[in-house]
């Protein structure tokens, strides 16, 4: 059984950048489950979990869910895809008990009904002067659109490279995969043996009335210099920052100044861990602020 313990401590930041307001914080509390070591990993090995995704199965299923829902205004690259994407449904403990489209998983009806919890990942990419990349989420994304985040935020899906758990392999590859969907970064320049898990979160959130997230977030931290090609579809805008221009930005969310928000699990991410985390970063010790063992949940 996960020990769960309540808290509500948050590290104090200094405000004072453009005023985003940011979407509402959940109480952070947490729970005990599975140790993974972030040291490089070796492919040899092979997590036992095995996906056979039917094609047209989903196809059937994205169908009947597109002939019920009235999303005829949805981007028509966001709409394939919510329909063929196959997100990871997992329990409190990280165990996978399923697979479900994305678009049913960020649903709030089914958020709030069903077991919707699904895997995800954060990516937090900084260059070698320890500036933090973010990006600004497109218009057309259907949760959270025109919100900035932390680098790269996603899924792995419900095929065989992405299950894998030893060393968090799979949602490394998943990673590096939409690092390169998002913002052109090539595969070369963020070899997975490089990102370094630091923690898990769980957390649910409404985007608007119809659509939400419910996840349980692997936090993923690399230092490299890499090249951008951000795909409009995905990313309306990057940044990188320093501290203290990230305290401004923070600053001017709070302040509700330029109608600038910042998602939920960045914000989550920020006020509990990032600072912290990144004197880590620039000391070179990443990896003595691991802690695989722990979920962070957020109710």
């Amino acid at each position: 059984m996960p020990l769960l313990l309540n808290t509500s401590s948050v590290l104090p930041l200094s405000r004072s950048l453009p005023s985003f307001s940011s979407f509402p914080r959940p109480h952070l509390f947490i729970s005990s489950s599975f140790a993974v070591s972030p040291r490089r990993f070796s492919t040899s090995s092979l997590c036992s979990s095995r996906a056979s995704l039917s094609f047209s199965a989903r196809a059937t299923s994205a169908t009947t869910a597109m002939g019920d829902a009235p999303d005829a205004g949805m981007d028509a690259v966001q709409r394939r895809l919510m329909f063929e994407d196959e997100c990871i449904l997992v329990d409190e403990s990280d165990n996978v008990v399923g697979h479900e489209s994305k678009y049913n998983c960020h649903l709030w009806e089914k958020i709030l009904t069903g077991n919707m919890l699904h895997r995800a990942f954060s990516v937090f990419l900084f260059n070698t002067k320890y500036e933090l990349l973010l990006q600004q989420r497109s218009a057309t994304k259907v949760t959270f659109p025109l919100v900035w985040t932390n680098t790269c935020c996603s899924h792995p899906l419900y095929r065989e490279s992405e299950l894998i758990t030893e060393n968090c392999l799979g949602v490394r590859n998943a990673a590096q995969r939409k690092l390169l969907d998002e913002l052109g970064i090539p595969a070369e320049d963020v070899p997975v043996d490089q990102f370094i898990p630091l923690s898990r979160i769980l957390y649910k959130a409404p985007s608007d009335g119809k659509w939400g997230e419910h996840e349980l977030d692997y936090l993923l931290f690399i230092v490299r210099d890499v090249n951008l090609h951000p795909n409009p579809d995905e990313v309306a805008d990057v940044k990188y920052v320093n501290r203290d221009q990230l305290k401004e930005l923070l600053r001017k969310a709070d302040a509700g100044q330029e109608g600038l928000k910042l998602s939920p699990w960045f914000r989550l991410v920020v006020d509990n861990f990032l600072f912290k985390w990144w004197d880590h970063v620039e000391k070179g010790i990443l990896k003595e602020a691991s802690d695989m063992q722990t979920i962070h949940k957020l109710s």
